[in-house]
């Protein structure tokens, strides 16, 4: 039996899943369906999605411009943090859901509508991090996941109902993988890429040249941080959305920034993904270069141990958890110190960091120098390095006696 349902608020990106769930919507509910789009990034995709919404029935549509929000408040936090999923994924995709689930949410109590949806698989990672946010934010909104509804069992058949419908889409049977864009990256997975062997066609990509076809020249950029976030290239302030974006095309332009990896969803199911990320593949370098001179030892010792298991909390969609919360208060207070400027150098699939300054450096040349100095005596070692050992040498003498 059909719930009975006024209004709903849909996460539409135009593409296939949600160009076929805004008619399905309005066809097994009879409600009206606001079509909302976050401008995380996407560029010309987003030019006629207005107009394909109404065509496809939408009795409203928003179109929000979130960039800046989008990399000051879920990015930056997030890179903070050096946040990396199974030492591979810096997850754009990731961090992206939490916002558009917020925002739908405002525009549903706007709207005073009764149910948000989204175009999430029941297989995939985005279904969780949809729905833990609605939750979080607004539990008494009905959820419509329509891929774990329908008669729909693959995206071919939702081509051929495409096609009935006169519904525009973005794939074909040809190429019928997905494409994620925002801000921080690039995703695609499904069609060719389900093959863990095949190498992803290079027409593929969108925001990198390929490394063999980069420039033979490399190109030296510096970036400058305050408490842990980029503030500057080159000199230049520049905001957190103009800051990614400068440092997309200039990772794109060197071929930076390409991923191919298998990992494992939250359902429990391995999956294929191949990421395009120029802007957080550099920034990560430099940021992990200024802590190198400005992060006390063991506070980064401390903070690296809990990067895998803020990551997952990220990766599995627990943003609004109170557990991420507490986690990112740490994870700030370790940047507390974090000032300085990192220059690299960005050459052909590469990021090279070839010098890094502070003000609130911690590493001391008079310390650290090979040659004549009178600030530490090397004599005071012989007492460090017998107190460490005393625990290895009282072991080994009673294995001896053991024997």
């Amino acid at each position: 039996m059909i719930e009975s349902i006024r209004k709903i608020v849909l996460a539409y990106s135009g593409g296939l899943d949600t160009s076929i769930i805004l008619k399905w919507l309005q066809e097994t509910y009879q409600a009206d369906v606001v079509a909302f789009a976050a401008d995380l990034g996407q560029g010309e995709e987003l030019d006629t999605l207005d107009a394909k919404a109404r065509r496809t029935g939408a009795s409203a549509v928003y179109i929000e411009d979130v960039r800046e929000e989008f990399v000051r408040d879920f990015v930056f936090p997030a890179y903070r943090a050096n946040v990396v999923y199974e030492g591979t994924y810096l997850l754009g995709t990731s961090l992206a859901r939490p916002l558009i689930a917020q925002k739908q949410v405002e525009i549903a109590r706007r709207e005073q509508a009764d149910a948000v949806s989204h175009g999430a698989t029941g297989k995939g990672n985005d279904q969780v991090r949809f729905e833990l946010s609605y939750m979080a934010l607004e539990p008494g909104l009905k959820i419509i996941a329509p891929w774990r509804l329908w008669e729909f069992k693959s995206r071919e058949s939702l081509i051929k109902y495409a096609r009935t419908h006169d519904i525009e889409i973005p794939v074909t049977l040809e190429k019928p993988y997905s494409c994620d864009r925002n801000l921080l990256h690039l995703s695609f997975e499904g069609g060719i890429l389900e093959d863990p062997w095949a190498e992803p066609p290079e027409d593929m990509y969108r925001l990198t040249v390929s490394p063999e076809r980069a420039p033979d020249r490399p190109v030296i950029v510096e970036i400058a941080f305050e408490r842990g976030n980029p503030v500057s290239i080159d000199g230049e302030l520049l905001s957190p959305a103009g800051l990614l974006a400068r440092l997309n095309e200039l990772g794109g332009r060197h071929g930076i920034g390409r991923m191919d990896m298998v990992e494992n969803r939250y359902v429990g199911m391995k999956s294929r993904g191949v990421y395009e990320t120029p802007g957080g593949t550099i920034l990560q370098a430099a940021h992990r270069a200024v802590e190198s001179v400005t992060m006390d030892r063991e506070v980064m010792r401390i903070r690296d141990s809990l990067i895998p298991r803020y990551s997952e909390l990220i990766y599995y969609g627990f943003w609004f958890a109170p557990e991420r919360r507490l986690l990112q208060t740490l994870m700030d207070e370790a940047q507390e110190n974090v000032f300085g400027v990192v220059r690299l150098k960005l050459y052909k699939g590469n990021v090279i960091v070839t010098g890094r300054k502070s003000e609130r450096s911690l590493y001391s040349p008079d310390l650290a120098t090979f040659e004549e100095e009178t600030v530490y005596d090397q004599k005071d070692a012989t007492g460090f390095i017998r107190l460490n050992g005393l625990r290895l040498r009282i072991r080994r003498q009673i294995l001896e006696k053991a024997v």
